[in-house]
C-alpha cells in the first residue's frame, strides 16, 4: 500500500503525518488516552503514528478495550458526527467535546459498554481533559441514547459512515455497487497470509495452524492475460490464507522464521502478474536469440518502483528463487550451448525511514543480498535506493542525457503508484478523516509524473504494472486512459474472462473490498511497450 504523503518529495511537508507522534500524552483514563489520540489524527496524525504509543502506554489488559475503541470510533466517525448534530440542540464546535461525545456513543451503540459505564467514564473523560464546563452536555446526550440505542444504531447505521465528497464520488464511479461498497468500508478487514512457497505450500503451512488452533479458509483467485502476439491465454493461480479471527503475528507458528507474511489478497496478485508478463517477454526474447545464435549471457533487468514496506517486493523475489530452474535463468540454445541469466532487480523508495522497512522485512523472510547471493542455480541482484521515482533514471550515469530508446533498461517494473488509500479504508479507517477532496487531483498528477518518468525506461516489448489501493476511477482507469493517449508506445494488455476477481474496466481491473474474496480495494493495469 501506497499513500500519496509518501510518493516523492514534494510531499514532504505531509510526512509527518507518518512518524511516531512525540507530543502525544499518554496519561489518564483508557478512554481520555484515546480521545487524544483521536484529537491527534484530526490534527493530521495517522493512526499509524499514535496506535502504538497508546497501546504501549496501557497495561495488557486494557490494550484490547483501547483498541476496539479507537478503530471503532474511526470506522464510524462521520456516522456519529452526522447523528451527534441531530441530537445537540445548538452546534457543538469545539472538537474536544465532539470527539469525547463520539467516544460514549461508540460504547453505547457498537461496543456493548454497559450504560452507567460509558457514561459516567466518558464524562468523567471530559474533566479529565479540562472541559468539565462540557460534563452536562455530554451526559444529557449519552443519557438520551442510552435510553433506545437500537433506535439510534439504526439511525446511524442507515447510511454511509464517510465524508460527504467521497460518498459521493464513490456514488458517482460505482453506483451498482454504491450501497455495498459504503456499508462495506466501515467494517473490519479480515487478515490475509502469504505462503513462501519457495520454503513451505500454502495446504501445508495451513495444516501448521490447524495443529496450532488457527482456523482459516484457503482463498483461490485465478487470474490470466491476453498477452500479444500469443494465441494462448496465459493463466496462473494465487493462493493465500484467509484467518477466520485476525491475531498477532507473534502467534503464527514459523512467522519469524519467514514461513509466511501478512498480505492482502488483492495485494497479492501484483507480483504472479507481473512475473507472468515477463516470463512471456523472456520467453520471445529466447526464441530471437536462437534465431540470431545469441549465446550472450544476458542481464534482465527488472524494477519495482515505489516498493516500501516492502510486501510487494518479497513476494517477487519469493517468487524468482522458488523457479531455480525456469527458463528464466538458463536458457539452452542448442545440445552445447547453455546460457545463464542474471536478474537484476532495483527497488526505489523516497524516504529513509520506509527503506529501513524494507530491510527489516526482507531480513526475516532470508531475502537480502547474502541471502539471495547463496541460492544455488540462480544470480539474482537486488539493490536498493533511496531515490525519487518522479525523478529517477535507472542504468548508467552516460545513459541519463540520452534518448528514450537509450534510457530503455528494464524488462519490467512494478510500479505500486502513490494513490489517496480508500481501497484500505477498512484497515486503516483514518483515511477518511485525513484526505481531502482537493488530495484526488494532487495524487493523480504525482501519479502521471511518476507514470511519465519511468515509462521511458522500459525496453521494447517489457511491461510495466500499474497497482494502487485506490477505488476512484480519477487514479486508476482514467489515469491510464488519459497515460495511453499520451504515450502511443502503451499498448494495455487485456486481462482474460477467467479471471474470478476484480471488475473489468476499459483498461485493467478494479477490486472493490465487497466481493466473495473480502480483499480491500486494489486496482491493476498492465501495459506493453511497443515499437514506434
Amino acid at each position: 500500500m501506497r499513500h500519496n504523503a509518501t510518493a516523492s518529495k514534494s510531499t514532504n511537508s505531509r510526512n509527518n503525518q507518518n512518524k511516531p507522534s512525540s507530543n502525544l500524552k499518554m496519561t489518564g483514563s483508557v478512554r481520555v488516552r484515546v480521545i487524544r489520540s483521536l484529537l491527534a489524527i484530526q490534527q493530521g496524525q495517522s493512526l499509524s503514528s499514535v496506535l502504538d504509543p497508546l497501546l504501549n502506554s496501557l497495561h495488557d489488559g486494557d490494550k484490547g478495550f483501547a483498541h476496539a475503541l479507537l478503530l471503532t470510533t474511526l470506522r464510524q466517525w462521520h456516522a456519529l458526527a452526522r447523528l451527534l448534530d441531530s441530537l445537540a440542540d445548538n452546534p457543538i464546535d469545539e472538537i474536544e467535546v465532539r470527539t469525547t461525545i463520539q467516544v460514549g456513543l461508540v460504547q453505547l451503540l457498537y461496543l456493548e459498554v454497559a450504560d452507567h459505564a460509558a457514561i459516567h467514564e466518558t464524562v468523567e473523560a471530559a474533566k479529565e481533559i479540562e472541559f468539565a464546563r462540557a460534563s452536562g452536555l455530554v451526559n444529557a446526550i449519552l443519557r438520551k441514547v442510552a435510553k433506545n440505542t437500537n433506535k439510534f444504531r439504526k439511525k446511524c447505521d442507515k447510511n454511509h459512515s464517510l465524508p460527504n465528497w467521497l460518498a459521493h464520488q464513490l456514488k458517482q464511479d460505482w453506483s451498482d455497487e454504491y450501497a455495498a461498497l459504503t456499508q462495506g468500508l466501515r467494517q473490519p478487514a479480515p487478515m490475509f497470509l502469504r505462503v513462501n512457497t519457495a520454503v513451505k505450500s500454502t495446504n501445508e503451512y495451513q495444516q501448521v495452524l490447524t495443529d496450532a488452533d488457527i482456523s482459516t479458509e484457503l482463498v483461490e483467485l485465478s487470474s490470466g492475460l491476453q498477452l500479444t502476439d500469443t494465441v494462448k491465454t496465459a493463466m496462473l493461480l494465487t493462493q493465500a490464507l484467509r484467518l477466520e479471527q485476525s491475531t498477532a503475528v507473534s502467534f503464527l507458528p514459523q512467522f519469524a522464521e519467514g514461513v509466511a507474511s501478512v498480505q492482502d489478497m488483492h495485494a497479492q496478485l501484483a507480483a504472479p502478474l507481473i512475473e507472468l508478463a515477463l516470463t512471456d517477454k523472456l520467453a520471445k526474447d529466447q526464441i530471437a536469440d536462437k534465431v540470431s545464435q545469441n549465446d550472450k549471457a544476458s542481464t534482465i533487468q527488472l524494477l519495482d518502483a515505489c516498493a516500501a514496506p516492502g510486501g510487494k517486493l518479497a513476494h517477487w523475489l519469493e517468487l524468482l528463487t522458488a523457479d531455480k530452474e525456469s527458463s528464466m535463468f538458463h536458457v539452452k540454445l542448442d545440445d552445447s550451448t547453455n546460457k545463464t541469466n542474471t536478474i537484476k532487480l532495483t527497488a526505489i523508495d523516497n524516504e529513509a525511514p520506509r527503506i529501513k522497512r524494507i530491510y527489516e522485512n526482507l531480513e526475516r523472510l532470508n531475502l537480502q543480498k547474502h541471502d539471495l547471493e547463496s541460492l544455488a542455480k540462480t544470480d539474482i541482484k537486488l539493490d536498493i535506493v533511496c531515490a525519487d521515482a518522479t525523478t529517477w533514471q535507472g542504468g548508467s550515469e552516460s545513459k541519463k542525457q540520452k534518448s528514450n530508446q537509450d534510457r530503455a533498461v528494464f524488462d519490467a517494473i512494478l510500479l505500486d503508484s502513490p494513490c489517496t488509500a480508500t481501497g484500505v479504508i477498512r484497515r486503516h479507517p483514518d483515511i477518511s478523516l485525513l484526505r481531502h477532496e482537493e488530495d484526488i487531483a494532487q495524487t493523480v498528477q504525482l501519479q502521471a509524473q511518476i507514470l511519465d518518468n519511468l515509462w521511458p525506461q522500459v525496453k521494447v516489448g517489457g511491461y510495466l504494472l500499474y497497482v494502487t489501493c485506490s477505488i476512484l476511477k480519477q487514479e486508476n482507469v482514467e489515469q491510464m486512459q488519459d497515460f495511453t493517449a499520451r504515450h502511443p508506445d502503451a499498448t494495455a494488455i487485456e486481462f482474460a474472462k477467467e479471471c474470478n476477481w476484480g471488475i473489468e474496466q476499459a483498461i485493467g481491473r478494479q477490486c472493490l473490498p465487497i466481493d466473495s474474496a473480502s480483499g480491500d480495494g486494489f486496482y491493476y493495469a498492465l501495459l506493453q511497450k511497443t515499437a514506434q
